[in-house]
């Protein structure tokens, strides 16, 4: 076998409908695109949700609720994940650097710190932000928190 005898299944390529090319081709005239209309030219794109002249969707379906863009976002870590994260790397101080480069939070993302679990060793936890009962167990167990802006 040579590289000149290799050739497609037989049925898995079609040949491209050459249209425009006369009357006798059978797809001269209208060049298969049917009579007038958007459609029919050159051009032609329809509207992401246009529905052919039907009420689309985003505007038969009523609105509600309010959306504030202003709103705070925060990645949320728990103190069982970081006192895991501190035993497992051996680190005294969790900052969002460490965070994400260990794939734990996205680099951009606000860090709030929350209080499941437990810490028992004094870490240095670096966030944007704390809840009480998290900021309280980590300052018991010996440790600091700082918050970042």
């Amino acid at each position: 076998m040579e590289l000149f005898d290799l050739k497609p299944a037989s049925g898995s390529v079609r040949k491209n409908k050459r249209v425009g090319r006369g009357q006798g081709s059978g797809r001269g005239g209208t060049s298969t695109r049917g009579h007038k209309g958007d459609q029919s030219r050159s051009g032609y794109r329809t509207k992401p949700g246009f529905e052919g002249g039907q009420m689309p969707l985003k505007l038969r379906v009523p609105k509600f609720g309010f959306k504030n863009h202003f709103r705070v976002s925060y990645s949320p870590i728990n103190l069982d994940l970081l006192e895991t994260l501190a035993d497992q790397y051996s680190v005294r101080v969790v900052d969002p650097a460490f965070l994400s480069s260990h794939g734990v939070v996205d680099s951009s993302a606000r860090i709030k710190i929350l209080a499941r679990g437990t810490v028992s060793k004094g870490l240095v936890v670096k966030a944007h932000a704390f809840s009480a009962g998290a900021r309280a167990a980590i300052e018991q167990a010996g440790g600091s928190v700082e918050i970042l802006s």
